[in-house]
């Protein structure tokens, strides 16, 4: 028999899912894949596939805890669908017993599924923990009369659970989940066209696959990049954060605040060669010190003398800079 839970497109379950999230509603099983699957039936071999490839992944990907965990559930056989029914009625009895046995015998499930999610910004652990949840609720809501496979019921709420928990805990700045929808839809579309095309689709493609316009892209884009923290260590050692490493754009460098103050240190020793007034109109006209630049204008009316008057000591005052310290001065200019 096949596998209950390839009976329906999974992108096509993960955009249902996200809809009814997004919407903030119950999720029910669609009347469409409310398949009849009568008898008893086999473990189903993908489940059992999922739990012993999942062991023998590398360590930096499963931990410890998680191979545990593993090991623990798989020592749960499976459900027939007879069994299915009957533990659901004793589960309507509100036989406690009953309910746990149900969710024990369906974690592998929780697992086979939560695998579909790592990398999305939680664990393998949290996943299963979040999918857990839905199973419950499940187990709670299954209708064992219409007929169809709890595996296949229980689907829809492990999803739920698991993609909420990816849009309210995975990032430092939280999505909203319609939001987490969109770039779930725009991952597959990117995907799916690059396989058609052979190369990377631009942003157009995309749109258009998707129905929408450029600028929902570009959102789209600005929203699915995370947030990284300059805590992150960096190395082996643990001894380096990300933020030791990127430079500071805004402050000044050590060198650049000492060769400021030694620039500031020789104009104003420069400046202290001129007369009071050659020094005032150098100060005004270049802004020098705590004040702004002024027009000849300005300056003329502040000294009571004209617009030329101004432009005449402003012209020897430079000359006489450059002849007593003009070569250094123009140094720092270079360095600055």
């Amino acid at each position: 028999m096949s596998d209950p839970l390839q009976t329906y497109d999974v992108a096509k379950l993960d955009d249902l899912v996200a809809d009814s999230v997004a919407r903030d509603e119950k999720v029910e099983v669609p009347e469409e894949i409310q398949t009849q699957l009568a008898g008893e039936s086999e473990p189903e071999p993908d489940l059992e596939r999922d739990l012993d490839v999942l062991q023998r992944l590398d360590p930096n990907f499963i931990n410890d805890p998680v191979r545990l965990y593993l090991r623990e559930i798989a020592e749960t056989p499976l459900l027939t669908h007879a069994q299915e029914i009957d533990l659901a009625q004793r589960v309507e009895a509100g036989e406690l017993a009953a309910t746990q046995q149900f969710v024990r015998a369906n974690l592998r499930l929780v697992v086979s599924i939560a695998k579909r999610y790592v990398n999305r910004g939680l664990t393998l652990l949290d996943l299963i923990q979040e999918g857990n949840i839905g199973l419950m609720r499940a187990v709670q809501k299954y209708d064992w009369r219409k007929g169809f496979r709890f595996s296949t019921y229980a689907t829809w709420w492990i999803r739920q659970a698991i993609t909420r928990a990816i849009a309210d805990q995975s990032r430092t700045i939280r999505l909203p989940v319609h939001m987490g929808d969109s770039i779930s839809r725009y991952r597959k579309t990117l995907n799916l066209l690059a396989q058609d095309l052979g190369r990377q689709p631009t942003p157009e493609e995309v749109a258009e696959a998707m129905a929408v316009q450029p600028e929902k892209i570009h959102q789209i884009v600005q929203a699915a990049q995370r947030t990284i923290s300059l805590e992150t260590p960096i190395g082996n050692e643990d001894d380096t954060s990300l933020g030791d490493l990127i430079a500071d754009e805004v402050s000044e460098t050590p060198y650049e605040a000492a060769s400021e103050s030694m620039l500031k240190r020789d104009v104003n020793a420069a400046l202290d060669t001129l007369s009071a007034r050659e020094k005032l109109v150098l100060q005004l006209r270049f802004g020098l010190g705590a004040g702004h630049q002024h027009t000849l204008a300005e300056v003329g009316e502040q000294l009571q003398i004209s617009r030329e008057r101004v432009r005449q000591i402003e012209n020897e005052a430079l000359q006489k800079l450059r002849r007593l310290d003009g070569d250094r001065l123009f140094a720092y200019h270079q360095e600055l």
